[in-house]
């Protein structure tokens, strides 16, 4: 399959699971107990008031007319304004989301490069230190974000007094006006996405320092660095890509928990904010947008790892 057919079908795939996973959101949001009515109404607002409020918002029209509609305008860019506010949709992404990259960039920063030091040192090493790295790894990867980022603000916040616990930016400014303010978010990001990893990278080292062509280079007196650097690493690469793009995955998920513990001014604090609302077309664009940003992740680590090796058909990697 030449390298053009293979972006064009997972550009397919991912368009499809695009529309299928934002009419999936809609649906979910529109289950929700509750509408945005009382927060644009007010809660002394007569039934008069609601209803009136309610027909403006277009919220008496049925789900499936709403999310066409809604389908039709993303389609030609215009994700709509949120009911609450009435912001535009795609304003609030333009301001929010360039910082939970800011946030995401620097937390693999930390991540990728600990995680392949430990990943290697583990899958080769074996033994002890192996057990060790990864029941620690499978803890930290158990216990829930929020309980990590609670953790480092008592010790590093309270206790120590040494970091801030919230994330305050100046007027006007950006987060890396407050670079301090971000050192416990990515700490506690770093912490989850350092943990999966490590595991996922440990796994793809010791199976390919498993494979027969290692073996041969060790009976041959390779070993150490040299047998790392030039059997290991370059066949352990594309499965590393890939661990490393089911953490960004990963990360995703736990930086709308952690932005919100932060009070981060980032995509996932307004997208519990508009939740919290019950602000349907700023939920259903926000949560699009993120789901459009995990797809592109998961787009370039599928291509990265086809450039940097070819995968057999039953799944393993073989030498290039």
């Amino acid at each position: 399959m030449s390298l053009v057919v293979f972006v064009g079908r997972r550009l397919a795939a991912a368009a499809v699971l695009l529309v299928l996973l934002s009419a999936a959101i809609f649906a979910a949001t529109a289950v929700l107990p509750g509408d945005a009515v009382s927060a644009v109404a007010g809660v002394d607002a007569s039934e008069a008031q609601r209803a009136e409020v309610r027909a403006g918002l277009g919220l008496d029209r049925p789900a499936a007319e709403r999310y066409a509609d809604w389908a039709v305008r993303a389609v030609r860019g215009d994700l709509g304004h949120g009911f609450v506010g009435e912001r535009p949709v795609t304003e609030v992404l333009a301001t929010r989301l360039p910082n939970s990259l800011l946030l995401a960039g620097l937390t693999l920063a930390v991540t990728a490069p600990l995680a392949a030091l430990l990943g290697l040192w583990t899958g080769l090493r074996g033994g002890g230190a192996d057990r060790l790295v990864s029941t620690a790894a499978q803890i930290l990867a158990a216990v829930p974000e929020f309980v990590t980022a609670a953790l480092l603000v008592a010790v590093l916040a309270v206790w120590l007094e040494v970091l801030p616990r919230v994330c305050v930016i100046p007027l006007g400014g950006t987060p890396l006006d407050a670079p301090r303010a971000l050192i416990l978010p990515v700490l506690t990001l770093s912490t989850v996405g350092l943990a999966v990893a490590t595991r996922l990278l440990r796994v793809s080292v010791a199976d390919t320092a498993a494979t027969p062509y290692c073996e041969a280079a060790r009976l041959n007196g390779v070993r150490g660095v040299r047998l790392a650097v030039r059997h290991i690493l370059p066949n352990a690469a594309g499965p590393a890509v890939q661990a490393l793009t089911l953490t960004t995955g990963a990360l995703v998920g736990s930086a709308v928990v952690v932005e919100n513990v932060f009070d981060y001014p980032g995509i996932g604090r307004e997208l519990q904010l508009a939740v919290a609302a019950r602000d349907v077309p700023m939920v259903q664009g926000i949560a699009t947008a993120l789901v459009a940003v995990m797809l592109a992740v998961l787009l370039l680590g599928d291509l990265c790892a086809r450039l940097l090796g070819a995968r057999e058909e039953d799944g393993r990697w073989r030498r290039p």
